[in-house]
């Protein structure tokens, strides 16, 4: 097969890992910086433009869509898909996972267990709010924010009351959610690869960190997962359309809750902690698929 890689930069571990495994299986692949395609969007041969070169015959891509550039990356990616490509994350799951709170409706609406959330405009209903996700403390959420940035903890209901307006003065949406104590600063990450769960890790943040991200000083091991931890990764993978996922789950006294659903999960961390060759799986789920045609997103959200 012919596939490419959407990525800024070809360097990253998880690029290099995909490219490495790709070719490892005989297939040729090729790093596309996506933010350096241009478009030409008409009906009898739509295409998309690479340093002034069409790009042709491509059987399938893995879009590495950054965080702060989903519009213009799902652009291309819904490009690729109207010119017959195969793709691993379609554009409309992309952009659906990315919205924080479109997410969570999506995954409430399924039954998925998630944080008590709370999400309101303006700041005279700031008491109501607090109250309605079970009072401080509270963890309070930039929707944009990404790898723990924008992620605040507010240990009394006058602390969280400041940040809320804070937030709220510079114009900014956010998210309310209950603090879960018991996960006491770990989360699981589940890789899910085509409605299967094949890599699990569990991170634990710093000292006094209640964030347990990888870049912000956490640690990874290896997790065996619960059936019902199992079963909730696949369901909220499943629900938002993404066939490649990392689903990030705590534990909570009222079973596994999840976090986010993220549409480009990184190699690196899940690779290390648990010696799996997520890598490998995704090439192997492109070998089985892309060839059987087109996977049309049918969620209706």
């Amino acid at each position: 097969m012919k596939i490419a890689i959407l990525s800024q930069d070809a360097t990253l571990y998880s690029t290099q890992r995909l490219m490495e495994a790709g070719e490892k299986r005989g297939h040729e692949v090729r790093v596309i910086n996506y933010l350096r395609c241009y478009m030409n969007i008409t009906s009898h041969k739509p295409s998309v433009m690479y340093q002034g070169n069409p790009l042709e015959n491509f059987d399938a891509i893995i879009p590495r869509i950054g965080a702060s550039k989903t519009f213009y990356g799902a652009a291309v990616v819904r490009q690729f898909e109207v010119m017959g490509v195969f793709t691993a994350n379609e554009s409309q799951a992309i952009s659906r996972s990315r919205d924080k709170l479109r997410c969570l409706q999506i995954l409430s609406r399924e039954g998925i267990g998630l944080p008590v959330t709370g999400f309101a405009h303006s700041t005279q209903d700031i008491d109501g709010l607090i109250d309605t996700v079970g009072g401080a403390p509270v963890v309070i959420k930039l929707l944009e924010g990404t790898q723990g940035i924008g992620v605040v903890l507010a240990e009394t209901h006058h602390a969280a009351k400041s940040v809320i307006e804070a937030f709220r003065g510079l114009d900014a949406n956010i998210l309310v959610q209950e603090f879960i104590k018991e996960a006491e600063g770990m989360d699981i990450r589940c890789f899910v690869i085509d409605n299967k769960v094949v890599a699990s890790m569990k991170r634990q943040g710093a000292p006094g960190e209640f964030r347990s991200n990888l870049h912000r000083g956490g640690t990874a091991q290896q997790i065996k997962l619960t059936p019902e931890e199992r079963s909730t990764a696949i369901r909220a993978a499943k629900a938002m359309g993404l066939r490649v996922a990392g689903v990030d789950l705590l534990r909570s006294n009222h079973g596994p809750v999840v976090m986010e659903v993220n549409s480009s999960p990184g190699l690196e961390g899940i690779e290390k902690a648990t010696e799996v060759d997520v890598a490998g799986r995704i090439i192997e789920y492109f070998e089985k698929n892309a060839t059987l045609g087109k996977v049309r997103d049918r969620i209706q959200y």
